[in-house]
């Protein structure tokens, strides 16, 4: 099992002034204790579940840069972008831009985008549904293509590329891993089963029924299940001392016997770092072998 540190939360206590040196501490001091990965979420405003829309938000690309200034191991993705709130060319040439720089260390976190308020606060392109997720399986098809050292044209429904030109070429090979954040069983878990190498899931009663669903569109799609990296969502709270370490094994434990490798969490009182100390010397060497 491996763990990865997500950061929705930039209201730390030293403020905006703090932030760059704040979070620079926080991913050194991430990597150093073993974690796998590093991702943001993809919004302009914070989210509803996290706190107010006027909360400090950094935008997440111009974010994983940093990062990758920062980092020398992790790995470095969102969960995940919104489709629509960049043109696939585009995304996918920011992708590899982040992957290049980082020596290898990107991946395009990708879903079809939700946050309708956030998007027209600020004038940001926001189709209905089902256009979204047109325009996502599109994009996993121009990046692939650009990805794959072709300059042929794309002509689909909704984007139109005259020459898919993309170099340099990513590091990461055959390409930045693609991983598809969402549950929704007729769409998205088909996405997944088509074009990506990861999943990300909710956590919940019915995390074993999704993995059967997508196990179902694997082999319509010909696709190894066994290959796509399962990640979920789960939010560490080790305690002022570390008291609710067991229990955090234990669950994580828990997830690994149902086929899960990775989890992509928040950590309460990341700016202090001490949570990420504990988590580094007493959560990552007891699963290390789930």
């Amino acid at each position: 099992m491996k763990l990865g540190l997500h950061i929705p939360d930039f209201t730390w206590p030293g403020g905006a002034g703090r932030l760059g040196p704040d979070l620079a501490d926080v991913v050194k001091s991430a990597e150093e204790a073993g974690f796998d990965r590093i991702s943001v979420m993809d919004h302009v405003w914070q989210i509803g579940v996290v706190g107010p829309a006027e909360h400090e938000m950094l935008e997440a690309y111009t974010t994983l840069g940093f990062l990758a200034a920062h980092t020398t191991r992790v790995k470095l993705l969102t969960l995940v972008t919104g489709v629509v709130y960049r043109d696939p060319g585009l995304l996918a040439k920011m992708v590899t831009t982040l992957d290049v720089l980082s020596g290898g260390r990107a991946m395009l976190g990708i879903g079809a985008a939700w946050n309708e308020e956030e998007a027209r606060g600020l004038g940001l392109f926001f189709p209905p549904l089902a256009e979204r997720f047109e325009r996502l399986e599109e994009t996993l098809q121009i990046c692939l293509q650009m990805w794959a050292e072709t300059e042929r044209p794309y002509d689909g429904e909704h984007y139109h590329l005259g020459r898919t030109l993309n170099s340099p070429q990513p590091i990461s090979r055959p390409h930045p891993p693609i991983l598809i954040g969402g549950s929704g069983e007729k769409k998205t878990l088909r996405l997944v089963a088509k074009y990506a190498q990861a999943c990300n899931l909710f956590p919940g009663p019915e995390l074993a029924r999704k993995l059967e669903v997508l196990r179902a569109h694997c082999e319509r799609e010909g696709t190894d299940y066994d290959a796509i990296e399962k990640t979920v969502l789960f939010n560490f709270d080790v305690g002022e001392k570390g008291e609710n370490v067991p229990q955090i094994i234990d669950s994580l434990g828990s997830l690994a016997g149902q086929g899960f490798s990775v989890a992509h969490g928040r950590v309460a009182g990341v700016s202090g770092i001490t949570p990420l100390e504990i988590i580094g010397s007493e959560v990552v060497p007891a699963i290390a072998n789930l």
